[in-house]
């Protein structure tokens, strides 16, 4: 066996090309900029992050107002119950709310 290369083959060819310089608008939504702001919106998660923020803020006012109580009743403890175990509901529906989603 020889260690020969065949022999590598070259061809010029000319090809006309027509390129258009001007420009067109191409966008002729008038609604676009309230897709991009709506984009924009659901990208940064603000609504989300708003809500857990509130309530992270009343989980702190509850609990605060039930430490402060002399003798708590039964209705007050099935009160800050439901509150600090909304919390769980609220950081799994955030947790899943975002992510990669696949379009």
């Amino acid at each position: 066996m020889s260690d020969e290369k065949p022999e590598e083959k070259t061809k010029k060819v000319t090809v006309n090309l027509e390129v258009d310089a001007n420009i067109t608008e191409t966008n002729n939504n008038p609604f676009s900029v309230f897709i991009h702001l709506a984009k924009a919106v659901d990208s940064w998660r603000i609504f989300p992050r708003i809500f857990l923020t509130v309530y992270i803020i009343l989980l702190y006012k509850t609990v605060e107002w039930y430490m402060d109580l002399p003798t708590p009743t039964m209705e007050q403890s099935a009160l800050i119950s439901v509150v600090v175990g909304a919390g769980a509901a609220w950081f799994g529906l955030y947790i899943g709310s975002g992510g990669n989603k696949k379009e």
